[in-house]
């Protein structure tokens, strides 16, 4: 296995036990650069990640890398860019430069376009759609055929992990191959573009934001919802989008929620956002994680028993990240020790992540995320109104205290509105019963779920 194929099985790993935000701020872009004599090197983008990884993540970084290599004893983190340029004055350096001089190169391919930002390798062929991703899919096709003329603002929105940033940088890739240099074509992050604003703001230099954003005929921007309740960023973007849309140039964003949802987003943009198409992708369905698993193992063209594949789809409920963590675990260790794996070792490796995944939350935490998901205060979701739209809301936060965190049905009624233990009790039957009959409640618990997960 190569050092490449080592780091992606550990971030699937770690991105299981961390927030999404945090796992995108801090470690998204680190790399391994090297990987012998018990001690890893990580590089990280710059000094500050450096820091803070170092103080908030590397127990868990080692933990984690110990699972697919025990010889790891150490690790050791250096900023990319300084220890490329000073790499006589590091061990690391010493490390990597032995590596070239054997005919290796010290560090992988960059593959993302430079000018773009896109990564060549979400395409629309490799992109399974399903009843779950229909219509994001049809839109987004739409978007490419007219760019700018038809759904401009497309907004896509779904839970964590269900391909949002796959689609819509497909679509970017897509509209570059069709139009070549044509159509300018840019992807960015969310939290890139507030780093830009920061930037610009620092350095008085807006007019190089201008430029760099409102020169482009397509901009993709992932996440909007984090520029929330940051107001130059939000304003910038604001004045982005207006001057983007007024030339018929095609805007494509995405969000782990609707635009209603984001409640400090900045009324205006919530309403240009509404303005345009909006489509949702929600969780995939049985069927569907068996392709999803199914395509990730024909891309990397290996083969796994049928019954693993089938163990793997349903198990790996949540998004389609967690069957890629699951498969990079199982297919890590099958590369490891030359061996066909059985089922009784596949379910003891799902056992392990689900258990590392588990969410380790409060009640109050529940009730705060029940709440905004339903938009109304905790106060009413615990309170004793008996009105209609406090009672699904109490319902599903006791489902979920007893669903999430096993707590006894006494402790429930008394967490809610010091009830007696009979009405958690019909509660529970009743969601459990009623979510594998209704696809619309099964959306909100899993959507509640991912919002819970957030937490972590």
């Amino acid at each position: 296995m190569t050092k490449e194929e080592l780091w992606r099985a550990v971030l699937s790993e770690i991105e299981l036990q961390v927030s999404r935000p945090n796992f995108l701020t801090w470690l998204k872009n680190s790399r391994l650069l090297d990987a012998q004599d018990g001690t890893a090197l990580i590089a990280l983008p710059n000094n500050f990640t450096k820091e803070w990884v170092e103080l908030k993540y590397h127990k868990l970084i080692l933990g984690s890398i110990r699972n697919y290599d025990s010889t790891t004893r150490k690790i050791e983190y250096v900023v990319e860019g300084v220890f490329m340029e000073k790499a006589n004055r590091s061990k690391a350096a010493k490390l990597v430069a032995r590596r070239v001089s054997e005919g290796q190169l010290a560090l992988p391919e960059i593959k993302v376009d430079p000018e773009t930002n896109l990564n060549p390798r979400y395409t629309f062929d490799s992109f399974v759609v399903g009843s779950f991703n229909e219509l994001a899919h049809s839109a987004t096709s739409a978007v490419v055929d007219v760019v700018g003329t038809k759904y401009n603002p497309l907004f896509i929105y779904g839970g964590t992990g269900l391909g949002k940033t796959h689609l819509i940088q497909a679509a970017g890739n897509e509209i570059k191959k069709n139009y070549k240099d044509k159509v300018k074509v840019k992807y960015v992050t969310s939290e890139k573009f507030t780093n830009d604003v920061v930037w610009a703001v620092k350095n008085n230099r807006f007019e190089d934001i201008k430029r760099t954003y409102r020169g482009v005929d397509v901009l993709i921007i992932d996440d909007i919802q984090f520029i929330g309740g940051k107001e130059k960023t939000e304003e910038e973007f604001f004045h982005t989008f207006n001057a983007l849309h007024e030339n018929n140039k095609q805007i494509i964003i995405s969000s782990d929620r609707p635009p209603k949802a984001i409640p400090t987003l900045e009324a205006r943009l919530r309403s240009r956002f509404e303005g345009g198409m909006i489509a949702d992708i929600t969780f995939p369905d049985y069927e569907t994680r068996v392709a999803i698993t199914k395509t990730k193992l024909q891309d990397r063209e290996v083969a796994l028993d049928e019954k693993i594949i089938d163990l793997i789809a349903r198990k790996a409920q949540k998004n389609i990240r967690e069957i890629e963590g699951v498969l990079n675990k199982l297919l890590f260790y099958q590369a490891t020790y030359n061996r066909t794996l059985d089922m009784a070792f596949a379910e003891k490796v799902i056992a392990e992540i689900a258990e590392k995944a588990a969410v380790k939350v409060s009640p109050s935490q529940i009730i705060r995320v029940v709440a905004n998901f339903f938009e109304i205060s905790p106060n009413d979701l615990v309170g004793r109104q008996r009105n209609k739209e406090f009672v699904e809301p109490r319902q599903i936060a006791m489902f979920l205290f007893r669903d999430l965190l096993a707590m006894s049905y006494p402790d429930i009624a008394n967490k809610v509105g010091k009830r007696d233990h009979t009405t958690a009790i019909y509660a529970y039957k009743k969601i459990n019963d009623d979510v594998t009959k209704n696809p619309n409640l099964n959306q909100k618990i899993l959507m509640i779920k991912e919002m819970v997960s957030s937490l972590g």
